[in-house]
């Protein structure tokens, strides 16, 4: 299907040209010319989101549920377009392209669905005590309600579920809040085919334009004016540490500081325990691999870091994820920083002390192939370069020489979204000793599985402790990632009439 982009911003419902241009870098096919941002854009674009924010927040679950709905069906309606145009500008695969839209548009209708239940509103009433002595209790309730207009990054990686509509918008729309996005330059006809969907989908339904703006492109100050236009009051963000951390101290620093809910990556290790190694060490290190390439190991769950006790059993597993690593073809990434950021760490990691190549490559242009090296624990804990993310498909396995040494090189890890154990019956002794570790350590643990593929889900965290995110309490996937973007409000002896709809 042949889509042509018209290339401009879209603010409060219309779409704007700007003088400043940039040309998208497709993976395959032509590429073209969109409008890029400025900060006099961005502030137009925050006066459209302050302005409709008053009447958006007062709306009900049922008609913001609606929304979401609605802007599902649009995305879905447009599905062959996004394909071909994410597909060309990403080089994704268009089977990857087609279930990341269903993962989007699912997300949305989860969300319309919870937010109708009403549970996340935490509603709570104290019913006055007129009569109590010494003094009387007034009558109390608290329920959860928007923080105002939103900031949100489109994120490189997911051009749909982390992008334009997805899971930081989702949520901020289903609180009740305004949203203006930040869109992505790496695919920005993917983002505006998204965006047109959501202005739609709110002409469709009557609501006010300017609870949605896109802004495209533009350099690091558009980034900047947004995170410090005073009508925003929270940031969604993902991406890496280097510009998370950046804009974080940003928004710390504005003269109203505001939250920012930033996730920044991880290594996301994986610790083979010894009954695991011994019954499947070879099956584990095949699972692995695969899990290291998916996506050309452009997640940011992917387990690029294995702790196996050393000896034969450490063997099999390396063993077997060489083989499999060395069958594995190139795969396009995202965009050409990308590979060069990826070659660069391979290229980091290569040089720390001990480490050892058990699989090189030669990575040209944009393509990625994966690599792979090992370390001693003793090397390992010496060096924390070692822990640094490298977005791609490298793995490092660290060889340790007891339980006790595996439990050392846990405790060294700095926040993660994820962290698995590989283990069986033997193992539940030392998994013991390691949960409360990993625990502290990650957002979320698994046993015998890969973390690669974040289910959407009300039980789902995708987030940790710094660096993985900035915000180790709450969860940027899942229903609970809504509750980033409300705060309590007590109301006492507020009358029936003047009490938000959504109390009842």
């Amino acid at each position: 299907m042949t889509h042509t982009p018209h290339g401009d911003h879209l603010i409060g419902g219309e779409r704007i040209r700007s003088e400043g241009r940039f040309s998208s870098a497709p993976a395959t096919g032509q590429s073209h010319e969109f409008s890029a941002g400025n900060p006099e854009l961005v502030a137009q674009a925050c006066a459209a989101a302050h302005a409709a924010f008053e009447g958006f927040a007062a709306t009900t679950c049922e008609e913001r549920a609606a929304l979401l709905e609605a802007i599902a069906e649009e995305i879905d309606a447009r599905g062959d377009a996004i394909t071909a145009v994410g597909h060309a500008e990403t080089g994704l695969p268009e089977a990857r392209m087609q279930g990341e839209r269903g993962r989007t548009t699912g997300q949305l209708r989860l969300f319309a669905e919870h937010i109708r239940k009403g549970d996340y509103l935490d509603r709570r009433h104290d019913k006055a005590l007129p009569d109590r002595q010494p003094l009387p209790r007034p009558d109390l309730r608290m329920m959860q309600r928007p923080i105002g207009p939103v900031a949100v990054f489109g994120a490189s990686n997911f051009p749909l579920a982390f992008s334009v509509a997805g899971g930081d918008t989702a949520a901020a729309l289903a609180a009740g809040c305004t949203v203006v996005v930040k869109g992505h330059s790496a695919h920005p006809g993917t983002g505006e085919i998204v965006g047109d969907a959501i202005v739609a989908a709110l002409s469709r339904l009557g609501m006010d334009p300017g609870i949605f703006s896109l802004v495209q492109g533009g350099k690091r100050d558009v980034g900047e004016a947004v995170v410090t236009d005073p009508r925003i009051k929270a940031v969604g963000f993902t991406g890496s540490l280097g510009g998370g951390r950046a804009l974080y101290n940003l928004c710390a620093n504005r003269p109203e500081p505001i939250p920012f809910f930033g996730e920044l990556g991880s290594v996301n290790p994986m610790f083979v325990l010894p009954s695991a190694a011994a019954a499947r060490g070879a099956e584990i290190g095949t699972g692995w691999a695969a899990s290291l390439t998916m996506g050309a190991g452009q997640f940011c769950t992917n387990p690029g870091i294995a702790v196996v006790i050393d000896g034969p059993d450490a063997d099999a597993f390396a063993a077997a994820a060489t083989e499999a690593l060395q069958a594995s073809a190139p795969q396009v990434m995202l965009t050409d920083g990308m590979a060069d950021a990826y070659r660069s760490g391979a290229a980091r990691v290569g040089a720390g002390k001990g480490v050892r190549s058990l699989v090189s490559t030669s990575c040209e242009a944009r393509h990625a192939a994966p690599y792979l090296f090992e370390v001693s624990a003793a090397d390992w804990l010496e060096n924390h370069e070692l822990s640094e993310e490298v977005f791609g498909p490298l793995g490092l396995i660290i060889r340790v020489a007891d339980a006790a040494q595996m439990e050392e090189v846990a405790r060294s890890f700095a926040g993660q979204l994820t962290t698995t154990l590989q283990l069986d019956d033997g193992d539940t002794d030392l998994g013991r000793r390691l949960l409360p570790v990993l625990e502290r350590m990650a957002g979320r643990v698994l046993a015998n599985g890969f973390p690669t593929g974040v289910e959407v889900a009300d039980a789902m965290v995708h987030g940790g402790p710094y660096p993985a995110s900035t915000n180790f309490g709450a969860t940027s996937v899942g229903t609970l990632s809504i509750r980033r973007f409300l705060r309590p409000v007590c109301y006492q002896n507020l009358p029936d009439a003047l009490m938000p709809k959504d109390f009842a």
